[in-house]
């Protein structure tokens, strides 16, 4: 059985802050936990914004707090976030999430699991980490 607290997440190297300012992430659950997900708890801040595009993995994400909104690249689309939301990238889907008038609380899971050393790439891109690479 595994058995973490966030608390204590945050105190060790599973916490990431992003190079840009505009999120942090506390992984709490990687790949070598051997789960077949990662689980992270990740904030982003109020009135920013991140370019993304998981072209190598595919998250859920659940809004615990905060406020904010996604938009979808290839469309245009715009959806609101708020507590109880959950969204899906199933399709790879490049979008721009922005911190709304407080900072965003959100649970992510993601598949293929995460390593916990991944930062987004200039596309927004998580690279895709092979056992070979890892060595």
């Amino acid at each position: 059985m595994i058995v973490r607290t966030l608390a204590d997440c945050e105190k060790t190297e599973r916490r990431v802050e992003s190079e840009t300012g505009t999120w942090d992430s506390t992984r709490m659950l990687l790949k070598d936990d051997k789960m077949g997900f990662s689980f992270h708890i990740t904030t982003i801040y109020a009135n920013t914004e991140t370019h993304i595009h998981y072209q190598n993995h595919l998250e859920a994400v659940y809004c615990i707090s905060g406020d904010g909104e996604i938009q979808t690249l290839d469309d245009n689309k715009v959806y609101q976030i708020r507590p109880g939301t959950l969204y899906v990238l199933d399709q790879h889907d490049e979008h721009l999430l922005r911190g709304g008038s407080e900072d965003m609380k959100l649970a992510c899971v993601f598949n293929p699991p995460l390593t916990g050393k991944e930062v987004h790439d200039a596309d927004g891109v998580y690279p895709l980490e092979t056992e070979e690479a890892e060595g």
